[in-house]
């Protein structure tokens, strides 16, 4: 489950759903625990042999579409580091099964500092993906802010237990998820790479600089590659340096980002230098290298295929940025980081200011894409700042953050 983020950080890897994710047993970014790791989701699969679902790649994120009654479209975002699947609650009093289980009627959940919180569990009605049905249990939770975050409703996040009994297929550069038996060979073929563990976790060996790293294949960040710097002293081209803030659900934490003097090696894949978030928890893979391949996952063999159709090194690109981290609403984006030197810091600009405006247009007609196109495309944004009654513009210089 995850939100490990519940509020997006800034213009650099809004891992949003890390919140939850932070929540749930040996999730992503680490050590946690839940109050039984061993149960998951209960998840049975009625599968087609093949399914082929239209996605939206949105930020990075895997977005599908769940077909239902009279209420469509419900939107989830498949989270390969989320060990359960969350559901509104709108679509958990639409789609509960009306049973009673075994399961409890809630669930403590615990983040690696040690702080918990109650989300009610519920048994769901079957529910259909691209002719392939399915029967989990779930976790309720409110997405108001993953769904301010994208500027449209998400209604869940469909965690990797879910798709325990199928092959899934995650297709990024195609965008759309493919469903196969468990018994049927992967379409493609490619790089494939054991999961690390025996509890059907997508912990995969990764090189870095040649030296072997364990880390989570995470579809719920954004970001690219998180790495914990313990007991690996790594060599930095440029950075780290202070990014935004990533807000969690034990609190706020800034960021550490830069670019790694070393190789990146994934399956046989190469990036070179990568930018990296460093992190405390555990080391993973967010969706900004993950969309760079076709990946499959098999659950029942324990492993993970990727292929690209090409073996041309990645290059990642410079890190644009404004220095602003925003929690948003439809309203108003709040200043939740400021880049210490940036652009934005010399103007003025303070944690907490409010945002109504974005070169002249409201904010709630800006979503997810066409900000982030903005970012990477602008060389200064006017933001409008509201203080009191008054508005007032502020030209910002976006800027690499890292090089």
């Amino acid at each position: 489950m995850k939100p490990a983020d519940r509020r997006p950080s800034s213009d650099f890897g809004r891992r949003l759903l890390r919140p939850l994710s932070a929540l749930l047993c040996l999730l992503a970014f680490g050590g946690c625990v839940s109050t039984d790791a061993r149960r998951g989701d209960s998840a049975n699969t009625s599968a087609a042999t093949l399914a082929i679902v239209p996605a939206q790649i949105v930020g990075n994120h895997f977005i599908v579409t769940v077909q239902g009654d009279e209420r469509a479209p419900w939107r989830f975002l498949i989270d390969t580091g989320s060990t359960t699947t969350l559901v509104s609650p709108e679509f958990a009093a639409r789609h509960a099964s009306g049973k009673e289980g075994r399961e409890p009627a809630a669930m403590t959940v615990r983040s690696a500092a040690g702080d918990t919180v109650s989300l009610a569990r519920v048994q769901l009605a079957p529910f259909d993906l691209g002719g392939v049905r399915f029967k989990t249990s779930a976790l309720v939770y409110d997405c108001a802010e993953l769904s301010a975050h994208f500027g449209f409703k998400i209604d869940g996040v469909l965690g990797f237990p879910l798709f325990r009994h199928t092959l899934l297929t995650l297709d990024y550069p195609h965008a759309q998820l493919i469903l196969q038996s468990a018994r049927e060979t992967p379409l493609l073929p490619g790089s494939t790479v054991r999961f690390n563990n025996d509890r059907h976790i997508p912990l995969i060996p990764i090189e870095l600089g040649g030296r072997s790293v364990i880390a989570l294949i995470d579809s719920g960040s954004d970001g690219a590659l998180h790495l914990n710097p313990a007991g690996l002293n790594p060599r930095f081209v440029s950075g780290p340096r202070p990014g935004g803030m990533v807000g969690t659900l034990t609190g706020d934490r800034p960021q550490e980002v830069g670019r790694l003097a070393d190789d990146l090696v994934i399956g046989g894949y190469t990036f070179p230098r990568p930018v990296v978030d460093l992190t405390d928890e555990l080391s993973s893979l967010g969706s900004a290298i993950l969309r760079q391949f076709t990946l499959t996952f098999d659950q029942t063999r324990n492993q993970v295929t990727f292929y690209r159709e090409t073996n041309a090194s990645v290059v990642s690109p410079p890190l644009r940025s404004t220095g602003l981290s925003f929690q948003k609403t439809p309203a108003y984006w709040r200043v939740l980081g400021l880049v210490p030197g940036s652009p934005a810091d010399e103007n003025g600009v303070q944690t907490g200011d409010l945002v109504t405006r974005i070169n002249g247009e409201p904010v709630a007609g800006w979503d997810l894409l066409r900000y982030d196109e903005l970012v990477r495309t602008a060389s200064r944004i006017e933001f409008t700042f509201l203080t009191g009654r008054i508005e007032m513009p502020v030209p910002v210089d976006t800027f690499d953050l890292v090089p």
